[in-house]
């Protein structure tokens, strides 16, 4: 029975998780030498519909998100539930493809976006342990995806560090953040929201940026003598909401920054350095390769006697 290797991609609906797995899995087909292999993915999400890799196996084969929704009466979200749920009842079907690859294979499960499934719901919890119980613990990852041109914005920033966190928290597993579509970008932007990691400085530097592009908050004296004290009033009231909210941003970024919690690695998927350093790190989390025999090269040296 074999034990191989997986990566658990997550993220964000639109952030690129079915472009991740492709540019994956081309990338392992044309390493050269001993370092060439297979990457296998499968989906795991009963709402796709369209892909750009080669198909391990798919959950559709079993329930799709289509077929609850016309036979139960079911939305999109609620459709994609019942299909998880009914995935846990039957996950001899998981475990029958799971245990068909051998202990070196390699495999990538693509799974859905809707983050509810990992922070809300503990589905993808469940099924994690699961694998777990079936000796999967020690060789699974996490990969969660969010867009580079999403976290530029420091609110999304943020947003984007905290769903991170919260997968990290409900899976429990070695876990690598990707900066995806870093090839929409420039370099210089990639680098400026990798230089500006620090929540607490891109916080600071967005208040900087808000400051000079927005009026002086409320001043209520001048309020108070133009519109009379009812105005005033409720003036001061948004001026103590705002600086609560502040003061909760800033708690919140201070919290990422001293316990390091977050960190992210860009991706460039047409930059093939950028797809072996990611590569690399997610295998490293894992160790895969470290058991591995070293395979001949067969390459044109090979065959050269002199």
């Amino acid at each position: 029975m074999g034990r191989c290797f997986i990566q658990i991609v997550m993220g964000p609906a639109g952030s690129g998780k079915s472009t991740y797995c492709q540019a994956m899995q081309y990338h392992a087909s044309t390493l050269g030498g001993a370092r060439k292999r297979t990457i296998h993915v499968a989906n795991l999400d009963p709402a796709a519909e369209d892909f750009g890799y080669q198909l391990a196996f798919d959950i559709r084969d079993l329930i799709s998100v289509e077929e609850v929704m016309e036979e139960l009466d079911l939305g999109p979200n609620g459709g994609l539930v019942y299909c998880m749920e009914y995935l846990l009842s039957n996950l001899d079907w998981l475990q029958d493809h799971l245990d068909s690859f051998d202990d070196d294979e390699y495999l990538i499960l693509d799974c859905p976006g809707q983050l509810e499934l990992y922070t809300h719901i503990p589905l993808m919890r469940n099924l994690i342990d699961r694998m777990r119980m079936w000796g999967y613990a020690h060789t699974m990852a996490a990969v969660f995806l969010l867009d580079a041109t999403f976290v530029g914005d420091t609110s999304k920033f943020l947003s984007g560090s905290l769903l991170s966190l919260s997968a990290m928290i409900a899976l429990e597993l070695p876990h690598t953040n990707v900066l995806t579509k870093c090839d929409l970008l420039t370099d210089e932007e990639v680098e400026d929201i990798l230089d500006h990691g620090s929540a607490t400085q891109m916080w600071d530097r967005e208040q900087d940026r808000q400051s000079l592009i927005m009026p002086t908050p409320f001043s209520v004296t001048a309020a108070s003598s133009n519109q009379g004290d009812e105005v005033t009033e409720e003036q001061r009231r948004l001026e103590r909401r705002r600086r609560h909210r502040q003061r909760l941003t800033d708690s919140i970024s201070q919290l990422l920054d001293d316990y390091s919690m977050i960190s992210f690695i860009p991706l460039n998927i047409r930059d093939e350095e950028s797809i072996d350093a990611l590569l690399t790190c997610v295998d490293g989390s894992i160790q895969y390769g470290e058991d591995l025999e070293v395979r001949e090269y067969d390459g044109p040296e090979a065959n050269d006697d002199t």
